[in-house]
Parts: C-alpha cells; sequence; structure tokens
C-alpha cells in the first residue's frame, strides 16, 4: 500500500468565513469532513475517471449486486457507496471553480443524510476499491485511517485513533474482513488477507498476512486468513479481476481535470 502523506489542500467552504454582517456562514461541507484526496489503496485513490468507474465496478462486485444500478428501494448500503466514491471522484478531480462548488456541497449534502439514515461515519479517501459493507448499523472510521481494496466491513465496528491523537489511525491491508463488534485504533498495521474476528480490540500491528486475529486484546488464532474467501469477480492466486494490478513500472495516472457530467 501507498503510505505516503497526501499533500494539505485546505477545503473550500473555508475561503467564506462570514456573510458581509459578522455572522459566520454554515459550511455543508463540514457535515462530512472534507478532506484532501488521499491513498486509500495500491494505486492511491480515485484520481481519473477510469479510476472512478472502477471503484463503482469492484464495490458493486464486492456487495455481490447483478444489477447495473441501486434499486430505489433496498439497496441503501450499495447508493451509500456509490455516492461516497462520487463525493471522492469529484474532490479529487473536479477544478475547484466557483461553479462545481455547488455540487460538491450538494454531494456532501447527501452523503451526510446518508450517514445519518444507515448510521455510518465513512469520511472519503479511506477505503479502497471493492468496499463491502455487510449491512446498515453503526460504523465508525477515523479520517486519518487507511483501508485497502476488498475490505469486508460488518456493523458495530470501528477504525479509530489513539485518545488525544486524532491523527494516529489505522493502515488495514487488501482483502481483510472485519467482523461485527471489532475495534481496530492506534498507530497500527495490518497486513493483507487478515480476518478479525467478531468483537476484537486491536491496539497492536500483524505484519503477518493471512492469519486470523481475535480477542481482546487481538491476538493470532489460526493461520488461515481470508486467502480462501475470494471475492466476488477474483482469480484464485492473483488480483481481483474488478481491480487489476498495474505494473511495478508504470507511472501514477495523471490528475484528472474532466468536466463531464456526474454519472
Amino acid at each position: 500500500m501507498n503510505l505516503a502523506p497526501a499533500p494539505a489542500r485546505p477545503p473550500f467552504a473555508a475561503r467564506v468565513p462570514d456573510d458581509g454582517k459578522g455572522k459566520i456562514l454554515p459550511r455543508l461541507s463540514l457535515l462530512v469532513e472534507p478532506r484532501s484526496p488521499a491513498p486509500g489503496a495500491r494505486r492511491g485513490g480515485i484520481r481519473s475517471r477510469e479510476d472512478y468507474r472502477r471503484y463503482l465496478e469492484a464495490d458493486r462486485r464486492a456487495l455481490e449486486q447483478t444489477r447495473r444500478r441501486p434499486r430505489l428501494f433496498g439497496d441503501g448500503v450499495w447508493r451509500f457507496e456509490r455516492l461516497l466514491r462520487a463525493v471522492e471522484y469529484h474532490e479529487a478531480c473536479r477544478p475547484d471553480t466557483w461553479y462545481f462548488r455547488p455540487l460538491l456541497s450538494l454531494l456532501y449534502l447527501r452523503l451526510h443524510f446518508a450517514q445519518v439514515k444507515l448510521g455510518f461515519t465513512i469520511p472519503p479517501h479511506v477505503f479502497g476499491p471493492g468496499l463491502s459493507i455487510a449491512h446498515r448499523g453503526t460504523i465508525v472510521v477515523n479520517s486519518a485511517a487507511r483501508v485497502g481494496a476488498n475490505c469486508r466491513l460488518h456493523a458495530c465496528t470501528n477504525i479509530g485513533s489513539w485518545s488525544g491523537a486524532a491523527r494516529e489511525a489505522p493502515v488495514i491491508g487488501d482483502n481483510v474482513y472485519i467482523g461485527p463488534g471489532a475495534v481496530v485504533y492506534g498507530p497500527i498495521v495490518i497486513a493483507d488477507h487478515i480476518a478479525i474476528g467478531a468483537n476484537s480490540v486491536v491496539n497492536t500491528s500483524f505484519a503477518e498476512p493471512n492469519i486470523t486475529i481475535a480477542g481482546a486484546p487481538a491476538r493470532k488464532v489460526r493461520d488461515a486468513g481470508t486467502t480462501r474467501f475470494a471475492p466476488p469477480g477474483a482469480v484464485p492466486g492473483g488480483a481481483p479481476a474488478a481491480v487489476p494490478e498495474e505494473p511495478a513500472t508504470a507511472s501514477p495516472p495523471p490528475i484528472c481535470v474532466e468536466t463531464a457530467g456526474m454519472h
């Protein structure tokens, strides 16, 4: 995973401090903490229109959806994930100009209401492609956390920081399963293909891949992780088909400056 820190980028709303009468204007972008695009997976997050489509497809497969788009009723989690990716794409790829700011504020507002409805506190630019949220319920994720591709996330989980150190959050690898009620916190690293058991408390790093950890505090309980649970669309022993690996020599994609409509 790419662990390089993201460059600071102040939210556009911060440049509108008041209304000229001494009153602070409400900032819609603060309903969901605005953040500069940061590496959430092996390829460094959504950096282009192609990345955006790839993330949407990987999420759809991870959720085992056979339709191309979510239904109006019954697919609330899928709609939330699509909205999360839309925020990530528009924040990272659209030019910071006056005519795009209302659109981004609207997306933040919709994301806020979706999180309130489903019980999620999941900021943008944290999860890699292939995110699978099992169902609605309390999920709290620190904005400084980084989670790789094909994460399976259950209800009542918390990925957080140390007390008094809001930016010291976990870095979690690819193909990780996080069971119901699990708490993962602190400046720790979780390797690829690790299964975290229900109600576990993980506050130390686990560098060995493909194991199961459980308990409070968590410890290794089995020499088998999530490798045998290939995500939908995956190729056994290789990268998920929906999220192809790039050659090591490939240069990072350019920052997107498209002006196409939102999908």
